[in-house]
């Protein structure tokens, strides 16, 4: 086994994974509005932390990542794992004496910031390669160690004198990963890879009472991931696989985290193994401007409720974190074109509606079809054939309609008992099962699915509704005629 920085081929491959890669390991670093005293930023870090099994015994997160996944490597191929994680360095603020000594306070305001405690996240990398036949049997074993550190750093104010400074602290961290593979049986030469990176920090919390996650985390592999690449070869895709490999991927074991084919569209040599669960090939969003790390909100959103932060607010979030700073800067900067594109964008609209006939096609030559196109504002032609025709509403009618259930006509008027739960997509479910309802309206939808409209009785809304038209919605698998309706 040889443990060394990768090979310039590699390197390059993994260059484009790590974009994504990078979402993946600070996602929820840091969430809007970006400030530490924001209640969203004091509960940190809730993807991929493998904890001191000492302490992980004590509460329900984890102590290691499992991924297995199928590859066909070549002969004499290499594989090249990179484990990512961040070790979170622990910031305290102190404000300078004038005596030379520094004491420890809650906040150092300045013109520019506001400088609060706060932990950082330090990206960390292991890297491994080993030769693929050196993985069979007994593979290989690779452990790691990060050691404790502390320094600090001077906090100077806007006429350069030093008003106090900050203090980094980082706890030791150790861990493991190891790699084996072991052949298939079957017509292919395949293998299992199997890939677990485990926290073994030997930290334990000093009182008997235990101690809380915040306290934790220092000693954590945070936001862990991993990447790996085969010099030769490739792996299969864990989503879809091909038809003979479907019963292997099926039983392969895939402990918080999931593994997916990574890189350029079309290639297979790469995998990266995510505790957010991705699809094959993703890719980061050619209109994003850059990292917010708050993936739960919608980019355009999220910097327009940046930008109209009060100063402030955009004082404190200069102050968290570097990264915080360069959100408020991003979304203060941003210009209006940039900003245009985050509204959305169209993707395969060609490959969704096709191509149309044309006046040359041996089909329609003889009718005198014109090319389908004229195309519209955006330059995109227009599909030949709608994929909707409002004239179709024609022959349907919400208030006279009426559906089967259980063999009995249901329409507008008809009383049901609510049995929600078949497709169970709503914990509002749970509280409706059982409840009788009045039908309000019988829908179809495009797709041919039908949807009854209903009023719960009893609601002391129930009058709003109807007079705004706001109704639940059911299908009629999910309800049963009241006798009296018979």
């Amino acid at each position: 086994m040889t443990v060394t920085t990768f090979a310039p081929e590699t390197e390059e491959r993994f260059a484009l994974a790590r974009q994504v890669a990078d979402a993946v390991l600070f996602e929820g670093y840091v969430l809007y509005p970006y400030r530490a005293s924001a209640a969203k930023n004091r509960l940190r870090w809730q993807f991929g932390v493998l904890v001191p099994p000492g302490w992980g015994a004590e509460c329900e997160e984890h102590d290691f990542q499992h991924t297995e996944c199928l590859m066909e490597p070549k002969a004499g191929a290499t594989l090249s794992v990179e484990v990512r994680f961040l070790h979170a360095r622990r910031r305290t603020v102190q404000r300078a004496r004038p005596d030379g000594g520094h004491d420890t306070v809650p906040e150092l305001r300045l013109d520019d910031r506001v400088l609060m405690p706060w932990d950082e996240g330090s990206e960390e990398r292991v890297e491994v390669v080993a030769p693929v036949d050196e993985l069979l049997g007994d593979g290989v074993t690779h452990p790691f160690r990060r050691p404790a550190r502390e320094d600090a750093e001077p906090v100077l104010d806007a006429a350069g004198r030093t008003v106090g400074r900050l203090v980094r602290r980082c706890e030791e961290i150790s861990g493991t990963i190891r790699l084996s593979a072991r052949e298939l049986d079957g017509p292919y030469r395949a293998l299992r890879l199997t890939a677990v990176v485990e926290n073994t920090s030997d930290w334990t919390p000093r009182d008997s009472r235990g101690a809380g996650r915040d306290a934790a985390l220092p000693h954590s592999l945070v936001a862990t991931h991993l990447l790996m690449a085969l010099s030769a070869g490739s792996f299969l895709s864990m989503t879809d696989p091909p038809e003979w490999a479907k019963g292997a991927v099926a039983a392969c074991r895939n402990l918080h985290t999931w593994p997916v084919l990574a890189g350029e569209p079309g290639r297979a040599d790469l995998v990266l193994s995510s505790p957010i669960i991705l699809e094959d090939h993703p890719a980061i969003a050619p209109e994003s401007p850059g990292a917010l790390y708050d993936a739960t909100e919608i980019d355009e959103i999220l910097a327009l409720r940046t930008a109209a932060l009060t100063d402030e607010e955009k004082r404190e979030a200069r102050g968290t974190d570097e990264r915080a700073a360069a959100v408020i800067e991003l979304a203060d900067s941003m210009p209006a074109e940039v900003l245009e594109r985050l509204h959305g964008a169209v993707r395969s609209l060609r490959e969704v509606t096709g191509p149309g006939p044309t006046a040359t096609d041996p089909a329609t030559a003889d009718h005198a079809v014109p090319h389908p196109g004229f195309p519209d504002e955006h330059g995109v032609p227009r599909p030949d054939t709608p994929w909707w025709d409002p004239a179709s509403d024609a022959g349907f009618d919400p208030a006279q309609d009426r559906v089967l259930v259980d063999g009995r006509p249901v329409g507008k008027g008809s009383r049901v008992a609510l049995r929600p739960g078949l497709r169970r997509t709503d914990a509002q479910d749970i509280f409706l099962r059982g409840r009788t309802a009045t039908v309000e309206a019988v829908l179809h939808d495009v797709d041919g699915g039908v949807h009854l409209a209903v009023t719960v009785d009893g609601d002391p809304g129930a009058d709003i509704r109807r007079e705004q038209g706001r109704f639940l919605y059911f299908q009629p698998d999910e309800v049963a005629p009241l006798e009296e309706d018979g």
